[in-house]
């Protein structure tokens, strides 16, 4: 596998490109408690798992601190998790804990399967305009023979985007529309995806947030009337509350040689406010960032603890964080 660190990311990104995602993983839970172990242990509600909604969902510790970012997808009677492969031991051995309840339920990782990431619209419309029709907001999903289509979220800049979850080998057809000249480097993806405020968990952020704080209620990835599930009365409480007083920004930072680090402090003068949670470097010897910043800060100068020369520019998203609105001085 290519290591991610010395490569850049396009600007702007490709258009219409596809690329394997070497770091991820697919968790497979199968058997008569698929359902109830899983409404037990993430956010999202299992009855709105079907083969045409693929929502994103979280699993947390008992203190809300959210040790997994996921999405759901139903395949046949079982339900599929995909999994950062430096997170995948941590999170099964997090959940055979509650697993072992489940008489006949199993979980392992697919052999046999990836995850392709796409960017552009035009891939999908070459597997067929009936499917490329089906998925026209973030979560539609579609079978295409073994397989999984879905819309993920699109960058801020409306750039479509989708995933390919692969169970075993493309039909010839299937394939065909994977065009060897448009095949990108996994970089390219990790852009977009910070592109499109979706944060990613990695060993230095393991149970470091409470999902709200990574925005994960605004890309669909909490249902906050589905009952109870380890972490929930302290995820209901912030959200019902109002006790969110940091949240997910997303920055970029010009003349920056390397992409900051995973917890890197922001700081506004000498005060520390928040910290990088996912960064890349550009082409453009820019580098762009998510993270998480306490609300009352954004409104002055920011810059990365080892850049105080380097004002950081605080980007769009492309969904909506009222919380964000907030000028409460009091931290969470």
């Amino acid at each position: 596998m290519t290591d991610p660190s010395t490569l850049v990311a396009s600007q702007p990104l490709p258009a219409s490109a596809w690329a394997i995602l070497e770091d991820q993983r697919i968790l497979r839970i199968t058997g008569p408690g698929t359902d109830k172990f899983l409404q037990g242990q993430f956010s999202q509600n299992l009855e709105d798992v079907t083969p045409s909604f693929s929502p994103r969902a979280a699993a947390s510790t008992p203190k809300g601190r959210a040790y997994c970012l996921t999405r759901m997808v139903r395949d046949g009677d079982d339900v599929l998790l995909a999994l950062p492969e430096d997170l995948t031991d941590h999170i099964t051995s997090q959940l055979r804990k509650y697993l072992m309840l489940f008489r006949g339920t199993s979980m392992e990782v697919v052999d046999n399967g990836r995850i392709l990431g796409i960017l552009g619209d035009g891939l999908p419309r070459q597997l067929g305009e009936d499917i490329a029709n089906q998925l026209n907001t973030p979560g539609d999903s579609v079978v295409v023979g073994q397989h999984h289509l879905i819309r993920t979220q699109d960058t801020a800049d409306e750039l479509p985007r989708f995933e390919l979850w692969q169970l075993g080998d493309l039909s010839p057809a299937q394939a065909e529309a994977f065009e060897p000249s448009e095949q990108t480097n996994q970089v390219n993806w990790q852009a977009s995806e910070i592109a499109a405020g979706i944060a990613r968990l990695t060993p230095s952020s393991l149970e470091a947030y409470v999902p709200q704080m990574l925005n994960w209620q605004h890309v669909q990835g909490v249902h906050f009337k589905k009952g109870c599930y380890t972490g929930q009365e302290v995820i209901a409480r912030m959200h019902f509350l109002g006790q969110l007083k940091k949240s997910l920004f997303r920055f970029s930072g010009a003349g920056v040689d390397t992409a900051p680090e995973c917890g890197t402090a922001i700081r506004a003068g000498d005060k520390t406010v928040g910290e990088v949670v996912n960064a890349v470097r550009l082409a453009d010897t820019s580098v762009q960032c998510l993270a998480v910043v306490r609300h009352n800060a954004v409104a002055g100068p920011l810059h990365l603890d080892n850049h105080p020369d380097i004002t950081l520019e605080r980007l769009p998203l492309p969904y909506s964080v009222p919380e964000q609105q907030q000028s409460d001085t009091t931290d969470t």
